[in-house]
């Protein structure tokens, strides 16, 4: 009986990889929520990568912008760097929206990867330049950023409305002059600065002109909110119109909002609410503005803090 050849199975050799791949990613802010974000990102696209046999990782590029860096992007001007040098063929990114925070940004960062000739992918869009005509690239780019852009806007109003009809804002704990921090966030009144905070609303009261007192604060060497020897007009005038020194705070008061919110008696006051008032009152008497009938008009005079000679 003859024997049977065994036969060995050698196995097709894996395609090799040809094409160089850069993973970009970019969050807006160091939240925990922003970061969990940036890892699924990185997971996300690093298993796309993985499922083209002819794609080799080559790098993953995070940028992680914050109130203190701003728009920088070290890690796409490294991408860059490294398409310049031709170390990547492609580049792939979560969305549109990862290249920049406006429809300039995000065409600038594609135009300067399509003159190098690289590939771009935008894998949450559908958007591929391999199959993607540039014009159609570059309308479809400006129409989704635009879109993300107006969504993200009004996505940010709702909160700002949301975090203060519930009273968590953090803008109810902004400092203004007069104020510091304590170590739970919350306002607390810094007594030596409250002292001029007090002075400038004695001596708007007393008669005294914003740039009369502007020349008191001087003369006493007191410095500005900025540590200046010169105070401006704009601090006297914020000074004496902020509701915050009675110890209320006012938000949405100035945009375009039906509903504003008034958190009352959100920290220690500097100023009495009947002070408070006494000087609005005082502005108003002042101001070279009036309304009546026939609309808006200005008096014939000034308001002076000089006394007439009699």
């Amino acid at each position: 009986m003859p024997n049977n050849p065994k036969v060995h199975y050698i196995p097709a050799n894996p395609p090799k990889r040809e094409k160089r791949v850069g993973i970009y990613c970019r969050v807006s802010t160091n939240s925990m929520e922003q970061l969990k974000s940036l890892t699924a990102q990185v997971s996300h696209l690093t298993r796309l990568t993985a499922t083209v046999p002819q794609w080799l990782l080559s790098d993953v590029y995070m940028d992680i912008a914050t109130s203190k860096t701003g728009s920088s992007r070290k890690e796409f001007n490294r991408m860059l760097e490294d398409c310049k040098s031709h170390k990547l063929e492609i580049v792939i990114t979560k969305d549109v929206s990862r290249f920049g925070r406006d429809t300039v940004e995000v065409l600038n960062a594609f135009n300067q990867l399509k003159a190098l000739g690289v590939r771009v992918i935008f894998e949450g869009n559908s958007l591929d330049t391999a199959n993607t005509s540039s014009d159609l690239m570059v309308a479809v780019i400006e129409s989704i950023a635009q879109a993300e852009n107006e969504s993200r806007s009004e996505n940010i109003k709702w909160g700002i409305k949301q975090r203060a009809a519930q009273g968590t804002s953090k803008l109810y704990d902004r400092k203004g002059y007069g104020y510091r921090h304590n170590e739970d966030g919350h306002l607390v009144i810094d007594e030596e600065k409250a002292k001029n905070v007090k002075l400038i609303y004695d001596l708007y009261l007393s008669g005294q002109s914003v740039v009369g007192i502007i020349k008191e604060l001087a003369k006493c060497k007191i410095l500005s909110p900025k540590g200046k020897e010169n105070w401006n007009k704009r601090s006297i005038e914020w000074i004496l119109s902020n509701e915050k020194y009675t110890g209320d705070v006012e938000l949405l008061k100035s945009s375009k909002s039906e509903v504003h919110y008034l958190a009352s008696g959100s920290h220690p006051a500097i100023i009495s609410k009947e002070v408070f008032e006494a000087v609005q009152m005082e502005k108003g008497r002042r101001s070279n503005v009036v309304k009546d009938g026939n609309g808006i008009k200005r008096k014939s005079k000034k308001y002076s803090s000089k006394k007439k000679n009699i």
